[in-house]
């Protein structure tokens, strides 16, 4: 439509064909090709996940996802176009089903089955066709690679500098070992950069071969190095004539290999890079070149201008090399340069022929030669014949150009140290090698117009050594000898029969003195070699061992190193290494036969590694066609036998363990070396072989038996031994009968320890023994498996009657009934479902008509349908299908469903009223309950594309079969009572299915259950029981949700069956009271266990999990009385408490459960972790649980009334063992309680306001304990991160309805203060600060907070006068500390303080925390740190001068005051009192404070003492000047009162003393301060266990310290006598 394009832009407008496919819903299908519309869809899903991945941090896979959509994408737009050709076409669909499956893959998506590229559908394939092609699909992914190439493209070579002909060579460099790794690539350009060969345009590609995993694992690069070819000087034209041309270094290019595999994502990918070149700007370090570039070491070289380097284009394959040729024909088709890995690749095939030698010119130094400037130095190779001949074309540069029959390497200019570290390929013919020799010549290249290259010197080195040893790898040191350009080589016997190196030099020492050629004994030359040969060795030792006959004295010594040799030289010679050992064998046996006994060892154990393990079918063609050792089975034997008979005595066994390891392949050669001296004897001895193999079976059985539990060689031997054995069975078949063959199987499986302690590993080691020889060939005989029958099952019984290696034991039953059943071969069980569901899809309801129809009897139809059901239900349980197999899952659902509403009618009309049976349809309903909630059909967890395909398809199949699982249950009429309340917790499971209609479906199955169980029992006690029970196990297991919550109570019914709710129709029972309360209670349940299981989540912070627990702990507690799930969840609650190291409440939490136990010797059962045992037992265990958690918590006065308690029951049972241990126990909690020191910790008030919060906090109220050294902010901040959608509010009002009702969290917190019952703190001034500060903030049920204001006109002078508080005291449900460190608000009392009564407790405070402190610095608590000290005295004291206690002097000490308020006289009294006893305290705190003071802070201290002279002097006047005497109890000031210590108190109640107040006397004089108060002077704790004296002094301006003292010390002495 032309206005279309106006609106949205024609490019973005396209009108898609479609049709209409009408299947359960109408289906919208484009008529496109699948794959895009698979690709659209994909994207689509994708796009969700991968913000998910960014969210979730998985940043590689992020990118990585990215890259392939937007590959995708542009992929799709080519097939949308449609102008590729076919071949492209199809090459586009497989790149995009490659991506779509990574994808997949990666994002744990379901696995797509397809036929040629397109998705497959289900409707439209057979089962099992579209079985086999899962299949494929899965198995693709599990096939691992061989081997890695790397495919090279030079495009182009742009520079702008050179105009000479190059040569590029590209190799791969590890940097971390610095070496190369790979052969060379050559290529040679023309001055423009094009190829010099015009045939090779578009051609100049290479392969690297034969990499392997850990090789992309290393630090690698692309290294490219340019040499170019022409003048000596590039930018001067005098130096050299032109037609003189050199091989001169100009550039490098590196490519790190780790920026390729970032960009290049997917095999067979073909990216483009540009390689910058650098030029040198030293020739001095060419041969490091590209290690100062990957190093940036930017001084040594000089970067390009921007459009200067080489473009190449990199592809990754995998896969054979075979292979590849065959997929990427037009690749090899362009003169492919195959370019191989230096040395073997990790896998060596057997077939391979390389013989290869390389060689690195390394260095050299050269004289200068009477030159005024050093020499150009060219060297010249050539490899030479024993005839003098050159040989031709063995000499390469590099793959990729033809081989040449001479090398020059590059020339330095002026240096006559130069260094090449070029390397070159000599690959030599093997029948030339031998006496072949390379020349080195060395020519001065003169810069002169004649451009003459000068012979100034040779070197040569032979390839093979005089013993047949090649050249070694390593850097050889060449002698140089002089010569010039009128010396001849024709003679090369001239110069051979010189000594080459040193060691050649050493080994002729007696040279002739006319030599031809003099050697410049100042000139070296440095080559390296690298040998690849599959023919040619360096091992002299093994080349010895090949040629034993010509030393045989050497024999023993060779065969004792041959574990040296590399595995590579040994299996390059497998064949001839064998022949040599059996060779030796047949010569000597005795003297011989151990020692190449243990060689054949060896190399059977090499071929298991994973690099040779591909010459295993060489080992076994080697014994089948060219193994002759016919005697050699005796040694064989005898040497085996002796190695198991010695495992009992030696104490290394790894010799042993290695010859159990190559079982296998030695009984091989034992047979075959019988068979072979059975045809040559026609069968003689016969009789002592099978005896010999009878004692070799008799040693196997003495290993197995022997107890290796002490000693861990034996273990692995025994190991090695179990894993090998039972390799041996098909070898032993062709020499043996099955039955003996079995019987001696049997003997050896029978000789393993029958117990099944022998240790875990050797129980994994002899089960995987057993499974292996049920698996193999001997086992599939039936006359063998009667042999070997019991014994497995003897050891198999013994694992599962010990719940021992349970999987390995089922692996080894289904072997045994798979083989059993088949009798020959074994079935694959997916192909039998297959065919199965393929079956019943084909069938209709005539078909099934039919069949029902033709069983001749119910008990065959009941068969039949137990059976099937039975069938159907392992189908969804067990694990048939993968997990991503989601259409075969799908599609089995489908059919399943079907085939059920076809055989239901069957059930009824058979099986109902009179002909009932309970079986058949419990089988039904497990099955239709199994079916509802597999996971396959959980849509809820599918993304919406996905969710609506599989709507779109099959509908949703969960409703349907809960509509039959409803008419079957209507159908049941007098029948229902058998399944209640046993199918309550099935159809619960039901009813959690996050689906509306299922649930609708349920509710009235539920209404059922219960008016039957009414009519029966007239209750419903039984179901209720059940269904709780079912609900707290499935809700802890993750089902169910939000929606739950009023599903038996408010959930509207919409089912055609039931059109009202739950409770409606119970309001029309007689039985509704019983019914409505059932309801509520089960709501109110599945409220709490939906809060504890969002509590409990992963997230979540410790306190809501363990308010969570409490919450529902209660409920079982108080509502429902289910003791079980009572005691159940207070273990979970401890369990969080000790996570959360509140050892306290954890102690607090038991205890619930040890008020449950009575002291009897009832037998309980075993619960949770508690074993069987007694009552009293087990609440003596928790007893002794419960004392060790006060004691972390360091709440000893807690434990000690638990110790009283266990020790009157030990005392009762004169157990006086265990009495001794608590009595001990209830001393250490004294000592405790008088030595350690402990916090105080503040309480802090919470309210949670809106609806937003979970039940069990909602519009509540709490107090918390808080932690050590946690403040109001600390707190604040933690509770808001533990809500942290909560909204602070700043103000302690009351909230309103508004927000108690909102749709938020609103969270009230301010500090609280405890307020403890007079009772319980001990009221003797004796008892320490430390004892009496416990009681005060423990066991704590009220707290208080205040809140000032002025009641009328505000008091100008002194706003004390008229300053009211409002004082709320919360009553808290329990006592703090309790189960939880939460406590909620039961009520809360409102009360208005006068102001005198404020100030009473404002002073009485001070004083309070004024005590505290300094008792906790005269104990040494504070450990020299006196700061809190200074500040708190500073506080009081300076108030009390400025302000503080003057101001309340003035306000209620006033006669006006007094006598105005006559009702006040007691507590201004009162005032006076607290006030006096405050200065008496400060007076200790300045003395302790004297003592303590650093030298620096005096000053503070001197002013301290100062103003508490003042404050003294004021107190002291206003006392003097109102009513009467401060101190009442001033006549009894100089008799000493004697009070009795009292020990700590028990919580249930003690004896409780009045308080005195401290008293102290100060000498004015001195202004040093000596107090004696008992409690805080002492200085050792213990001290406030023993009688102690109080003095007390009335204040007198004359009485100085010395009379104090001197009156105490006569006071002392006089209680001595």
């Amino acid at each position: 439509h032309p206005h279309w394009a106006l609106l949205y832009g024609c490019c973005f407008v396209q009108v898609v064909v479609a049709i209409n496919v009408i299947k359960l819903c109408e289906t919208v299908v484009p008529l496109e090709d699948p794959i895009i519309t698979e690709t659209t869809s994909t994207l689509q899903e994708w796009g969700v996940l991968w913000k998910q991945l960014y969210v979730k941090h998985k940043v590689d896979l992020f990118h990585k996802l990215r890259h392939v959509m937007n590959e995708l994408i542009d992929l799709r737009r080519q097939l949308i176009q449609g102008h590729l050709a076919q071949d492209q076409t199809r090459e586009i669909k497989r790149h995009i089903t490659v991506r779509l499956d990574w994808g997949n893959e990666h994002l744990g998506l379901d696995l797509v089955p397809r036929k040629e590229f397109e998705m497959v559908d289900p409707d439209q394939i057979s089962i099992s066709e579209l079985y086999k092609l899962v299949c494929r699909r899965h198995g693709d992914g599990c096939r691992v690679p061989v081997s890695h190439h790397l495919f090279i493209n030079l495009k182009s070579f742009t520079y702008n500098s050179i105009s000479e002909d190059a040569d590029v060579f590209f190799f791969l460099y590890d940097t971390r070992e610095a070496k190369q790794i790979s052969e060379k690539f050559m290529v040679k350009l023309n001055k423009n950069g094009g190829p010099k060969n015009p045939e090779k345009v578009d051609r100049l590609c290479a392969l690297f071969t034969d990499l392997s995993s850990k090789d992309l694992k290393r630090d690698l690069y692309i290294v490219a190095h340019v040499i170019r070819t022409g003048r000596m000087l590039l930018n001067d034209s005098k130096k050299g004539p032109p037609h003189v041309q050199y091989r001169r270094p100009y550039g490098c290019a590196v490519l790190a290999m780790s920026d390729v595999f970032h960009t290049i994502t997917d095999l067979k990918e073909e990216k483009d890079f540009v390689l910058k070149v650098y030029t040198c700007n030293n020739e001095n370090e060419w041969y490091q070149i590209h290690e100062n570039i990957i190093r940036k070491s930017n001084t040594k070289y000089s970067a390009p201008s921007t459009n200067y380097g080489l473009i190449i284009s990199l592809q990754l394959l995998r896969g054979e090399l075979e292979q590849i040729r065959r997929e990427n024909q037009a690749v090899f088709n362009r003169a492919l340069a195959l370019t191989r890995k230096l040395g073997f690749p990790d896998v060596i095939l057997p077939g391979d022929t390389r013989n290869d030698l390389y060689l690195t010119l390394e260095r050299g130094e050269f004289e200068r030669g009477g030159k005024s400037v050093q020499k150009n130095i060219e060297v010249t190779l050539y490899v030479l014949y024993a005839d003098g001949d050159t040989l031709k074309d063995c000499i390469s540069l590099g793959s990729g150009e033809p081989n040449t029959s001479e090398y020059r390497s590059f020339v330095l200019y002026h240096n006559n140290g130069p260094r090449w570290s070029e390397m070159v390929k000599l690959p030599i013919p093997i029948d030339r090698f031998r006496g072949s020799h390379l020349r080195f010549e060395f020519r001065h290249c003169s810069t002169k117009d004649k451009g003459e290259k000068k012979l100034f010197g040779f070197a040569f080195t032979p390839l093979m050594r005089e013993d047949g040893t090649t050249l070694s790898d390593e850097s050889h040191e060449l002698y140089v000898y002089k010569c010039d350009e009128n010396a001849t080589f024709s003679n090369q016997g001239l110069y051979l029969s010189l000594p080459c190196c040193k060691e050649d030099f050493n080994s002729c020492p007696n040279l002739p003195a006319n030599l031809p050629f003099q050697r410049s004994p100042k000139e070296t030359f440095w080559v390296s070699t690298i040998l690849c040969s599959t023919k040619l060795t360096q091992n002299v030792d093994l080349l010895a061992l090949l040629n034993w006959k010509a030393h045989p004295e050497r024999v023993l010594d060779i065969l004792g190193r041959l574990r040296q040799i590399s595995g590579e030289e040994i299996v390059k010679f497998l064949r001839d290494v064998l022949d040599t050992l059996f060779c030796l064998l047949d010569d000597n046996t005795d003297k011989y036969g151990p020692l190449v006994f243990q060689s054949l060892v060896f190399i059977i154990n090499l071929l298991r590694d994973s690099r040779f393990y591909h010459f295993r079918p060489v080992m076994d063609a080697y014994i089948q066609n060219h193994f002759a050792g016919a005697l050699a089975y005796k040694e064989l034997i005898r040497c085996l036998k002796w190695y198991m008979d010695r495992s009992a005595e030696v104490v290394r066994q790894d010799h042993i363990q290695e010859a159990m390891r190559a079982l296998e392949y030695l009984f091989k050669f034992i047979v075959q070396s019988r068979i072979l001296y059975s045809r040559a004897t026609c069968g003689m001895e016969e009789e002592q072989f099978r005896a010999s193999i009878q004692e070799l079976f008799q040693s196997i059985r003495f290993v197995l038996s022997l107890d290796s539990r002490s000693s861990e060689n034996l273990v692995f031997t025994q190991a090695a031994l179990l894993n090998s054995f039972p390799d041996i069975f098909d070898e032993l078949l062709q020499m043996f009968t099955v039955q003996e063959v079995a019987e001696y199987v049997r003997g050896t499986l029978g000789s393993m320890p029958s117990t099944v302690d022998i240790g875990q590993s050797m129980d994994v080691v002899k089960l995987q023994s057993i499974a292996r020889t049920v698996e193999s060939r001997l086992f599939f005989f039936p006359e063998s498996r009667s042999i070997l029958l019991p014994v497995v099952l003897h050891h198999i019984h013994l694992h599962l009657r010990q719940q021992r290696e349970l999987l390995i034991c089922s692996g080894i039953l289904s072997s045994i009934f798979s083989i059993i059943k088949t009798s020959s071969m074994v079935q694959y069980f997916g192909e039998y479902v297959s065919c199965l569901l393929s079956l019943l899809r084909q069938m209709t309801e005539i078909h099934f008509h039919h069949l029902l129809n033709n069983f001749h009897s119910k008990e065959e139809l009941k068969e039949f349908l137990l059976k099937i059901f039975c069938v159907f239900r392992n189908l969804m349980k067990l694990t048939i299908f993968p997990r991503d197999w989601s259409v075969m899952r799908l599609l089995t659902s489908h059919i399943i469903v079907v085939t059920t509403q076809f055989l239901s009618p069957a059930l009824h009309k058979n099986f109902s009223e009179a002909d009932f049976d309970f079986k058949v349809w419990n089988s039904f309903f497990s099955l239709t309950v199994l079916y509802i909630n597999q996971p396959s059909l959980q849509l809820e967890a599918l993304g919406p594309a996905k969710r609506k395909k599989v709507l779109d398809k099959y509908g949703d199949m969960r409703v349907m079969m809960a509509y039959e699982l409803f008419r079957m249950w209507q159908k049941l009429g007098d029948n229902k009572p058998h399944f209640i309340p046993g199918m309550m917790g099935p159809f619960l499971g039901v009813t959690l299915v996050p689906q509306t209609e299922v649930r609708n479906i349920m509710i009235p199955i539920f209404h059922d259950m219960m008016d039957w169980e009414q009519r029966k029992n007239g209750n419903f006690k039984q179901v209720e029981a059940e269904l709780m029970d079912k609900l707290d196990s499935m809700v802890s297991d993750g089902k169910g949700d939000d929606n739950h919550r009023e599903l038996f109570s408010l959930f509207n019914n919409i089912s055609l069956y039931f059109p009202c709710s739950l409770l409606e129709k119970i309001e029309q029972e007689t039985w509704r009271e019983t019914g409505i309360s059932f309801v509520t209670s089960v709501t109110r349940l599945v409220e709490r266990l939906l809060d504890y299981r969002d509590c409990m989540k992963g997230d979540e912070m410790e306190n809501k999990k363990i308010g969570g627990s409490v919450n529902l702990m209660n409920f079982y507690k108080s509502e429902v009385n289910k003791e079980d799930m009572y005691i159940r969840y207070i273990h979970k609650l401890c369990d969080l408490h000790l996570q959360a190291e509140d050892f306290t409440e954890a102690a607090f939490t038991l205890l619930l459960y040890w008020e449950l136990l009575q002291w009897e010797d009832r037998p309980l059962r075993d619960f949770l972790h508690y074993p069987c045992q007694s009552e009293w037992q087990r609440k003596e265990n928790l007893s002794r649980k419960i004392l060790h958690y006060f004691n972390k918590g360091k709440c000893w006065e807690y434990g000690i009334s638990l110790c009283r308690e266990l020790a009157f029951q030990y005392e009762t049972l004169y157990d006086y063992q265990s009495l001794s241990w608590i009595r001990k126990m209830e001393a250490a909690y004294y000592d405790n309680i008088i030595e350690q020191q402990r916090i105080e910790p503040e309480f802090f008030r919470m309210g949670f306001y809106g609806r937003k919060f979970p039940f069990f906090l909602r519009n509540k109220e709490f107090v918390c304990r808080g932690y050590d050294y946690e403040r109001l902010e600390d707190f604040q901040q933690r509770m808001l991160g533990e809500f942290p959608q909560a909204i602070a509010m700043q103000h302690p009002n009351q909230p309103d309805d508004t927000i108690l009702q909102s749709d938020a969290q609103y969270l009230q917190i301010y500090a609280v203060t405890p307020v403890s019952d007079i009772s319980d703190v001990p009221q003797l001034e004796r008892v320490p600060e430390r004892i009496k500060s416990f009681y005060r903030i423990n066991n704590v049920s009220r707290f208080h907070y205040d809140r000032p204001f002025h009641k009328g006109p505000k008091d100008r002078e002194n706003e004390f006068r008229s300053l009211w508080i409002e004082r709320t005291t919360l009553i808290l449900s329990r006592p703090l500390p309790g189960i939880s460190r939460w406590a909620e608000v039961e009520r809360r009392e409102v009360v208005e303080v006068s102001p005198l009564e404020n100030a009473i407790y404002v002073v009485e405070n001070k004083t309070q925390e004024l005590r505290t402190l300094i008792s906790q610095y005269q104990h040494r608590q504070h450990h020299g740190n006196i700061n809190p000290l200074s500040m708190c005295l500073n506080g009081v004291i300076d108030a009390a001068v400025n302000g503080g206690i003057a101001r309340y002097q003035e306000a209620f000490f006033d006669k006006d005051y007094i006598s105005s308020h006559p009702e006040d006289t007691e507590r201004i009294t009162h005032l006076k009192d607290l006030m006096q006893e405050q200065v008496h305290i400060l007076g200790v705190g300045l003395a302790v404070h004297e003592k303590l003071v650093h030298p620096e802070m005096r000053p503070l201290h001197k002013k301290l003492v100062d103003q508490f002279h003042m404050m003294r002097t004021g107190l002291h006047h206003v006392s003097s000047t109102t009513c009467g005497s401060v101190f009442h109890a001033e006549k009894k000031c100089c008799s000493p009162t004697l009070f009795l210590s009292c020990s700590p108190l028990n919580l249930q109640g003690s004896i409780r003393h009045s308080s005195s107040s401290l008293s102290s006397h100060t000498s004015s004089e001195a202004g040093n301060l000596v107090i004696m108060t008992d409690g805080l002077m002492g200085e050792h704790p213990e001290e406030a266990l023993h009688m102690q004296v109080r003095l007390k002094f009335k204040t007198q301006a004359g009485m100085n310290v010395v009379e104090v003292v001197r009156v105490c010390i006569v006071y002392y002495k006089i209680q001595i006598r």
